[in-house]
């Protein structure tokens, strides 16, 4: 029978809550405990007899569906709220569209509804081109340099987040399926790739292994700054550094070989800039010491040159006044020159007496005989070294020339 139907006998009129009309119950309320005790039937599915009403209601609060229920009120309240830590930042989205951006503690949204994503925006993050942690070389570390070489070069990027609504909005999904940071670490690895690529294309590859690493370091963090901003990625550059540069495994061994003879030309050079250092001044100094006695030889010969002039100058003057006086003055100063240097043995021929004894030192002339034998010879040019001329034989040729005057 429906439950809206009325009853036959003594069930009387009845409705679905266990209410018998106003025939037993007049003015008064409905009773709760009877309710709670014909859901329980109703949706329960248990029974407490007509005797247990009260405990069977009690145990019908905590149903399965009831259960249920609870369950899923506190999964939402734990969706819904949210802690923001220190150094974090959370974009909340209502329906995918953004709604406000919030910074640390406990934060409340309406989930399903509204959504969050949560970014450190203070961690300095850390990416790698070209290599990673226990991995071999990538094929990324190849670039082409200026002159047409092939290099291969490995870079260490520093950032950090600037902006997080246009980290999240312009960069893509990051935060939703739990992978955000590989995805900002795939867009700073192309874009610093990108860049290197460029500046590795315009310099050396001598320049690049060698004097120029601080020059591409900062000219790649200026060029990758620049594009990020250009796609307002909200990413910030703090450093960047080249971790090694090196030509590819085939050729190394060759490289390595002419960048030793570079070495060895470098220290030549130095050691040739050295050693012209310290001769060029002694060679200077030299110079300046031989011009200087130069000098002083020119002023002495000029001199003596000017004082014999004058001399003769005043000669002729008095040639001119007494010329057989001045004939003998200058016979006489020049023969006490001559003599004056030699050994001289005097005869005195107008004694009378013809029988003069001449004495010839025999002794000396031997002994000087001798002397000339032992003569040395100059081991260098192989020249004779003449003997200096004794007394003795000055006495003789001065006695020759006596005789070869008369």
């Amino acid at each position: 029978m429906p439950w809206n139907e009325p009853g036959s006998g003594n069930s009387g009129d009845r409705d679905p809550w266990g209410n018998n009309g106003n025939k037993n119950r007049g003015n008064q309320g409905p009773d709760i405990d009877q309710i709670i005790d014909n859901v329980r039937k109703r949706f329960g599915g248990g029974g407490g007899g007509s005797n247990g009403g009260k405990t069977g209601g009690g145990r019908g609060l905590f149903s399965p569906y009831l259960l249920i229920v609870v369950v899923a009120i506190g999964y939402w309240l734990t969706q819904s709220f949210y802690q923001v830590d220190e150094g974090h930042q959370s974009i909340e989205l209502r329906f995918g569209k953004f709604k406000q951006t919030v910074g640390a503690g406990l934060k409340f949204i309406a989930w399903p509804l509204e959504q969050k994503i949560i970014i450190d925006t203070q961690q300095v993050r850390t990416v790698e081109v070209g290599y990673r942690n226990n991995s071999a070389e990538l094929k990324e570390a190849l670039m082409l340099t200026e002159d047409q070489n092939i290099v291969d070069v490995t870079m260490a990027v520093q950032y950090t987040i600037k902006s997080i609504e246009d980290l999240v909005f312009n960069v893509g999904d990051l935060q939703l399926n739990n992978r955000g940071a590989v995805g900002i670490d795939f867009v700073v690895r192309s874009a610093t790739e990108s860049a290197l690529r460029e500046v590795v294309g315009r310099t050396q590859m001598d320049e690049l292994l060698t004097t120029e690493r601080a020059v591409v370091d900062s000219e790649t963090e200026s060029l990758l700054q620049v594009i990020l901003d250009r796609y307002n990625s909200g990413i910030q550059i703090e450093s960047i550094e080249i971790q090694d540069a090196k030509p590819p495994v085939q050729v190394r061994d060759a490289f390595d070989d002419v960048v030793k003879a570079d070495q060895d030309r470098e220290k030549l050079k130095n050691q040739a800039e050295a050693y012209s250092k310290q001769i060029i001044p002694n060679a200077r100094g030299e110079a300046a010491r031989i011009l200087q006695e130069a000098e002083a030889y020119k002023a002495k010969i000029v001199a003596e040159a000017t004082g014999e002039a004058e001399r003769f100058s005043k000669i002729l003057t008095e040639y001119q006044k007494a010329p057989e006086i001045t004939r003998k003055r200058l016979y006489i100063e020049t023969m006490e020159q001559v003599l004056s240097e030699s050994s001289k043995v005097m005869i005195d021929q107008k004694s009378g007496s013809g029988n003069s004894l001449m004495y010839l030192p025999i002794d000396k002339i031997i002994e000087n005989q001798s002397q000339r034998k032992g003569a040395r010879i100059d081991q260098s040019d192989g020249n004779l070294i003449p003997q200096p001329q004794t007394q003795s034989e000055s006495m003789i040729k001065s006695q020759s020339s006596s005789r070869g005057g008369r």
